[in-house]
C-alpha cells in the first residue's frame, strides 16, 4: 500500500514537472503569426519608426524670446507683446512641444503645442490651445527641407459656433531666428494677416 501511494506520488510529480518545463518551454517561444498578421505587425513598425523628419525637430529645442504682433482689423496697426517660449522634445523624439507665456490684450497668457509628422498620411502636423479658450487648434501641412512650413487648419470660433478656417506659415531667417504668421478671415470674410510671431532662441 505505501509502495503504490509512493509510485502515485513520484508519478504526479513528474506530470507536474513536465507541466513547468512544458510551460517555461511555451513561454520561450512567441506564437507564430500568420503572413497576414506579420504584415500588419511590419506596417504599425514602419509607422511608429522615428525618421529624418522628426530628427531634425531636434533643431528646434530651446528656449526663445518672442515678438508678438496681433492684428485685429486690416489696416490698423497691430499690438505688440512679448514672452517667452520653450520647445522639448517627447515620446521618443517623435513630437516637438512648445510652452509659451506671453501677455495678450493686457491679460497673462499660455499656450501649448505640438508638432510632428506622420509616416501614414506623408504630412506634418501640428496642435494648439491655450488659456483663452478651451478648444483645440488641429492643422496640417508641409515643410520644405529649410523647415519652411506652410498649414491649413481650423477652430471653434466663440461668436459664430463654427469652425473657422485659418493658414499658417514658418520660415527660418536664421538658425536662430523663425517667423510665425497666421491669416484668417476678417469681419468682412476676407482674408487679412491676424498675429505675426518672431521666435528668437536664447
Amino acid at each position: 500500500m505505501r509502495r503504490t501511494a509512493r509510485a502515485l506520488s513520484t508519478a504526479a510529480a513528474m506530470v507536474l514537472l513536465a507541466g513547468t518545463v512544458l510551460a517555461q518551454t511555451e513561454k520561450k517561444q512567441p506564437p507564430q503569426m500568420t503572413p497576414e498578421q506579420k504584415a500588419e505587425m511590419d506596417a504599425y513598425i514602419k509607422a511608429g519608426t522615428p525618421g529624418p523628419q522628426h530628427q531634425s525637430l531636434a533643431s528646434s529645442v530651446g528656449t526663445y524670446d518672442l515678438k508678438i504682433k496681433g492684428w485685429h482689423e486690416p489696416g490698423k496697426p497691430p499690438t505688440e507683446d512679448t514672452g517667452t517660449a520653450t520647445r522639448s522634445l517627447a515620446l521618443g523624439g517623435r513630437v516637438l512641444v512648445e510652452e509659451m507665456s506671453s501677455m495678450m490684450m493686457g491679460q497673462p497668457f499660455t499656450g501649448h503645442g505640438m508638432f510632428g509628422y506622420d509616416n501614414v498620411s506623408g504630412k506634418y502636423w501640428s496642435t494648439w490651445n491655450d488659456s483663452m479658450s478651451t478648444g483645440l487648434m488641429v492643422n496640417e501641412g508641409t515643410c520644405d527641407a529649410s523647415r519652411n512650413c506652410a498649414f491649413t487648419g481650423s477652430w471653434n470660433d466663440p461668436i459664430k459656433k463654427a469652425p473657422v478656417k485659418a493658414r499658417m506659415t514658418t520660415r527660418w531667417l536664421s538658425p536662430t531666428t523663425e517667423v510665425f504668421e497666421m491669416y484668417g478671415p476678417g469681419k468682412d470674410g476676407k482674408e487679412m494677416k491676424m498675429m505675426e510671431i518672431t521666435y528668437t532662441k536664447k
